[in-house]
Order: structure tokens, then sequence, then C-alpha cells
């Protein structure tokens, strides 16, 4: 073995977490909407979650994202609210997502044509939001 493999091993790391297909992880977006979303937004994503009640502002509902961006899933918007990139971390009551975000890094499109790194779980979480909205 040369000098160089140990190196080159390395190097391809990044390459190989570029091909993992977001629909192929254990953590599923519906099971991490369960988990993370679910208490204020409710099972069916429309705002009426268990201590929906209970907050000082009431939870989106979020079957309606689609339809209040003229009809297109508005993701990169989505997941910005959901990173906490929207401006409002600290000073809105979405809480912390720390798991979801330090997952493992896969290059996604959120709709504006650029492949960024995006944690794997954010990525399923929003693709799992879509199957919500309204018909």
């Amino acid at each position: 073995m040369t000098r160089l493999a140990p190196f080159a091993a390395l190097m391809a790391l990044p390459l190989m977490a570029a091909c993992v297909d977001p629909k192929a992880s254990p953590d599923t977006g519906a099971e991490d909407y369960a988990a993370y979303c679910s208490a204020c937004h409710g099972a069916t994503g429309k705002g009426d979650g268990e201590i929906a009640t209970e907050l000082s502002r009431k939870p989106a509902d979020l079957t309606t994202l689609s339809a209040r961006n003229k009809g297109e899933f508005p993701t990169t918007k989505v997941m910005a609210q959901i990173w906490g990139y929207a401006g409002a971390k600290g000073r809105g009551v979405m809480p912390d997502f720390g798991p979801l975000l330090q997952s493992e890094m896969v290059p996604y499109d959120g709709g504006d044509g650029i492949e960024t790194p995006t944690p794997i779980r954010l990525v399923q979480l929003a693709e799992y939001l879509k199957v919500l909205q309204a018909k």
C-alpha cells in the first residue's frame, strides 16, 4: 500500500456521501415529523397538535404551504425555517432541531437549481411535508 492510499480513501468519503439516496436512510421524514413536529402541527399538519393551544402563537397549517405559494411547494423557505435561517431563531416558537441538522450531508436542490450540501434528515422532512399538501 502506498502512502497516498489512506489519503485517497479519506478524499473519497465526501463523494460517497454525495451518492446517498435520501429515501434510503433509516430515518424517514414521517418518523421525524411525528417526533419533532406533530405535537404542535398535528398528525396531519393542520396546526392542531396536542400542545398547539398552549403556545403563544398558533402553529402554521403545513398542508397549505403549496397553496400559499402559487401551487409550488416552497422547499428552500421551509428548510430555512426548520434550520433556523429564516431570521426568527430565538424569537419564534420553533424548537431547535439539532439532531436533524447533525445528520449526514447530501447534495440537494431545494428548487432554486443549486445543489447544496444539506442534512439528509432535513431533506427527508421537507420531502414528507410535500406529501401533506392539500390536493
